[in-house]
């Protein structure tokens, strides 16, 4: 698949091919993906599956069934299972070869809606099966269309949730599904009897709103996951612990006979659990784990249960007796790596460190501690990868973006592994960024998009707290002249707890508005991840104090230093935590330094935060309950200076933002509108805390870059599609 744009535009962005995590064979000779295309011209997403042949470079089409899903690899010669959709809102498992699916065929009928497909090898040519999908109390897969529908729309209820994310909350929980992929006479598969391993348990998993398949895994001995703590009530705590289902016979019909899980004790650590997942040999299990109750941003750390037959021996390779851990980061996955022989598999782990999502490695100080591991090195630096998978050879296949590419496939050579156990660089590499070989970039490193990576620097400035600096991207306009002035876009990221990453983004996009005429600066000031678990948890009752701090610092110092910067044509833009700071803004000095703000789904009075689904996350970021500091919750309250409210302001917010629910927009669009600011509302009932149909996207850039070029000069968006049309914006797909 080729893509050519002349200029990177919205429609660009949101029209742009999007490419999944690869998933190689064993050799690496082939990688499988699913990939996505939305045309604005028939207004219709088009999805495919596809092959890449490494060696020549070229993939096909395995299917474009609109419906086919998570392929994976099964036998070596080729073969592959994939989720499509079925009749009545079925899901058939459809098994093929690659390069000829034309003969694939149906291995069985899943009676409603799964996702989260995992497979595992077993004896005699058959596989494990697992995915997720709704159970009813009853334990049975929750079918949407077969469902028998109620009389009546309402809902009684008598304990939080009522509603999560973007639903109201049913009686229906997440489970998981095992089966088995067998053999048949005709050397076909056929899936065996499907069973929700849950049933009867009270647990749910993946947990909501975003668990997914890093929230269960299998083996050849059994099923390992993490849910909620059932004794808590999950709008309080963020607490969720670890389970596991163990026997030699795991997957010998009838399998799983009524049997609680077991459940892994950690003591000291009473937060959120994720990643869990079995060593190669599926004798050992290795997890994250978060510290604190209520903090969903606390650092995770790992532990590992070394004997399953003995689950109250648990590890923690890099723990310490103050349980704050050795490694000032916070991984996001962790993944076994190659077992060498008569020796433990060490780990790989993804984590963010100063704007970036890195490969770290670990292995064991000496074959003989167990219990020890070295300090994670990092391996691979730049972008942020987002996937790995170890090949046969231990090679590692690895899935990144970047600020100007929004996919890379590419190869972490296990041969820089020497025999001390220790990641050394190859002669002549000089730094983790250099030591991976690329295998595809979907954009050729962006310039089938129109970007150049040439566009993007870093800065830092000094920070508000003593001993910090904040560090912040810089995206220029790909045809950027040193002596000329750019209007500042300066954009405020959410969490608050959270990263400006080097990473592709199709909902907020530096390069979108670089390429609009902007600077763009993307600070990460104190709260921020990847920079320290200190620096993380300094925001904790500060939500207004030393980011906004920073914030002012940074708008100085560009002021002094970056001399191609017009601070005095400066907009500023968030969504989320980011929203809340520019209704802070707003009512402070620095909204008076910009041309025009821009807030997304942000927060306009603390106490509306009651509203919102997760209350662990203002009960603890606040340091009490409303009930308990009531000052605590007005000193950082934005309604309260609204009377200096006088900057022009587009507030957006939707109506299934259940998070930030949608009277905190229409107060502040009121609060405008009222004193007599230039405003503008814009909204979308059908869309949540993130503005994810093509078409609302497409919309939301237009009325954004709309609003902020008619307040610095710059020709409206609109206008521009208007007086060039397609013809030099658009994106050519083959």
């Amino acid at each position: 698949m080729t893509i050519k744009a002349k200029k990177f535009t919205p429609k660009v962005l949101l029209g742009a091919p999007r490419r999944s995590a690869g998933l190689p064979n064993h050799d690496g000779t082939k990688v499988l993906y699913s990939v996505s295309t939305y045309s604005f011209a028939d207004h219709e997403k088009h999805n495919e599956i596809r092959v890449l042949d490494v060696k020549k470079q070229e993939s096909i089409v395995v299917t474009d069934d609109k419906t086919a899903r998570e392929p994976k690899w099964l036998r070596k010669d080729g073969d592959v299972v994939m989720l499509m959709g079925g009749e009545e809102g079925k899901t058939n498992v459809v098994i093929g070869k690659a390069e000829d699916w034309s003969k694939s065929y149906t291995a069985g009928i899943i009676p409603g809606p799964v996702e989260n497909l995992k497979i595992h090898p077993l004896a005699n040519n058959q596989y494990g099966f697992a995915v997720s999908g709704k159970a009813t109390p009853a334990g049975d897969l929750y079918n949407p269309e077969t469902a028998k529908k109620p009389h009546t729309t309402g809902r009684v209820y008598n304990t939080l949730f009522v509603r999560h994310w973007d639903h109201y909350v049913t009686e229906n929980r997440n489970s998981i599904f095992l089966a088995q992929l067998v053999t048949n006479e005709e050397g076909k598969f056929v899936l065996s009897d499907f069973r929700n391993a849950l049933k009867g348990t009270g647990l749910e998993s993946p947990i909501e709103p975003f668990g997914g398949i890093d929230h269960f895994d299998i083996s050849y001995y059994g099923l390992v996951f993490t849910a909620k703590d059932p004794e808590l009530n999950p709008a309080l705590h963020t607490k969720t612990n670890v389970y596991y289902f163990l026997s030699d016979t795991f997957w010998t019909p009838p399998f799983l006979q009524p049997v609680y899980p077991t459940k892994i004790h950690v003591p000291g650590f009473e937060g959120a659990s994720t990643s869990p997942i079995f060593s190669p040999s599926g004798l050992h299990i290795a997890f994250l784990k978060m510290r604190t109750d209520g903090y969903e941003s606390d650092k995770n750390q790992l532990f590992m249960v070394d004997d399953l037959h003995f689950p109250a021996h648990v590890t923690s390779p890099l723990g310490t007796k103050d349980l704050k851990g050795r490694w000032d980061r916070s991984p996001s996955s962790v993944i076994w790596s190659a077992k060498k022989p008569g020796e433990k598999p060490g780990f790989y782990f993804i984590a963010e460190d100063h704007g970036r999502s890195c490969l770290f490695a670990a292995d064991w100080s000496t074959p003989n501690q167990i219990d020890r591991l070295d300090d994670p090195r990092m391996i691979v630096r730049g972008g942020a990868v987002s996937d790995i998978k170890i090949l046969d050879n231990d090679d590692v296949f690895i899935s990144s973006t970047s600020l100007t590419e929004n996919s890379l496939y590419s190869l972490y050579p296990r041969k820089w592994y020497d025999e001390d156990k220790v990641y050394k660089l190859p002669d002549g590499i000089t730094s983790p960024s250099e030591t991976t070989q690329v295998i595809s970039s979907q954009t050729h490193f962006g310039s089938k998009l129109g970007l150049s990576y040439k566009q993007v620097s870093e800065v830092e400035w000094p920070g508000a707290a003593e001993d910090t600096s904040v560090h912040a991207w810089v995206v220029k306009p790909s045809d950027f002249k040193k002596d000329k002035k750019y209007p500042l876009a300066y954009i405020i990221h959410g969490g608050p707890q959270g990263a400006w990453e080097d990473s592709w983004s199709t909902r907020w996009n530096p390069a979108v508005f670089a390429e609009q005429g902007y600077v763009v600066i993307t600070p990460n000031p104190t709260g921020s991840t990847g920079f320290g678990q200190e620096f993380t948890d300094a925001i904790q009752g500060q939500w207004g104090g030393l980011p906004y701090e920073d914030l002012v610092k940074g708008f100085d110092w560009i002021e002094k230093n970056l001399d191609y910067v017009d601070t005095d044509r400066a907009v500023a833009l968030g969504a989320s935590y980011g929203g809340y700071m520019m209704n802070w803004i707003q009512g402070h000095d620095l909204g008076r330094r910009f041309r025009a703000l821009v807030t997304h789904d942000g927060v306009f009075s603390m106490t509306g935060q009651l509203a919102s689904e997760e209350l662990y996350f203002p009960f603890h970021d606040l340091r009490g309950r409303l009930w308990d500091k009531p000052e605590n919750w007005a000193q950082w309250d934005p309604s309260r200076f609204t009377k200096n409210w006088s900057t022009p302001h587009l507030i957006i917010h939707s109506e299934l933002d259940y998070r930030l629910t949608i009277s905190e927009g229409l107060a502040a669009f009121h609060t405008l509108q009222s004193r007599g600011v230039e405003s503008q509302f814009l909204t979308f009932p059908d869309e949540n805390h993130w503005v994810l149909k093509p078409e609302n996207n497409l919309l939301w850039h237009r009325t954004v870059l709309d609003w902020i070029n008619g307040h610095v000069g710059i020709t409206k968006y609109s206008e521009q599609e208007e007086a060039e049309g397609s013809r030099n914006d658009a994106l050519s797909v083959n």
